[in-house]
């Protein structure tokens, strides 16, 4: 085995966790990979004999590369750093009954859609502060070298996150058994166009997010909203598939045989609190949907 070959099998065997780094920063399966990659490229530049640390490193590397394609994300976008959320997440979508080894450390620490949708709503500095500390234990001192502030600075930023992220209260019901038969209760309702059944499964101030692609997320609030465009949808001909999506219950919806939509859910004492739903036909096709037996 030459140089570049073991040095290529000690990066494999960091990519999961470099992968989960870089999707809990990004939201994205793709432009995680692109993050993945470029962390590949400038080890392979590099001279690997000098790493002390090699995951150290990488981790740092890909932190790095994410925050810079945060920011650039949102300058093409001539977003503001507090900017509303404008797109979902990248769901990732397995089998009812049962994760896929290989979303197995993407979805690692319960990291749910809804908990991905609040850290949109972080800034990029936030956002890597908290990601890098509290789910992957890096220390102040190297998160600060990547934004360029002191340890302290890093801290404050990471609480802030920390902060926003427990006001927005996303943590689900845990039981997915549970979370099954409220799903499967919601989407008989809607089949059925039975409005009170719908009312009685989703809280009172249940949230429903579509992502279509067009930049601007629709967003619907309240019970009695939610399931009037439920039963308006059930009317279309849709045939909702169960499957978990970040690891919590949901669907995706098919038309035809074409996938047109996958929802995740968060369930919170019982009912259902939030609706993330992607219906956007771009990015729906690069999904990876093949443990459902669909798509690539």
């Amino acid at each position: 085995m030459d140089d570049r070959d073991w040095l290529a099998e000690r990066f494999d065997a960091h990519r999961p966790r470099l992968r989960a780094v870089a999707y809990r920063m990004l939201g994205s399966t793709g432009e995680a990979d692109d993050a993945v990659q470029e962390a590949w490229i400038r080890l392979s530049r590099s001279n690997a004999g000098e790493i002390e640390n090699l995951e150290a490193w990488l981790v740092t590397v890909v932190g790095r590369v994410a925050l810079n394609m945060l920011r650039s994300r949102r300058t093409r976008r001539e977003e503001p750093l507090d900017a509303h959320l404008t797109h979902l997440p990248d769901p990732i979508v397995d089998r009812a009954d049962g994760i896929d080894p290989e979303h197995e450390a993407l979805l690692a620490d319960s990291v749910g859609l809804a908990l991905l949708v609040v850290l949109e709503t972080l800034t990029p500095a936030e956002r890597l502060s908290y990601v890098l500390h509290d789910m992957f234990s890096v220390p102040f001192d190297e998160i600060g070298a990547i934004l360029h502030r002191s340890p302290d600075a890093a801290r404050q930023l990471a609480s802030r996150g920390r902060r926003r992220i427990r006001g927005a209260d996303p943590i689900p019901d845990a039981d997915p058994a549970a979370q099954q038969e409220v799903v499967d209760a919601f989407l008989a309702a809607a089949r059925e166009g039975d409005f009170d059944a719908l009312v009685a499964v989703l809280d009172p101030e249940v949230v429903r997010r579509v992502d279509d692609g067009s930049g601007t997320i629709d967003e619907l609030h309240g019970a009695e909203n939610v399931a009037s465009r439920a039963i308006m949808a059930g009317r279309l001909g849709f045939v909702a598939r169960p499957a978990l999506v970040n690891g919590a219950a949901g669907w995706v919806s098919l038309l035809d045989g074409e996938v047109r939509a996958v929802a995740a859910l968060t369930l919170q004492h019982g009912r259902i609190a939030a609706m993330d739903i992607l219906v956007d036909p771009v990015r729906l096709a690069r999904l990876d949907l093949t443990a459902l037996g669909l798509g690539r």
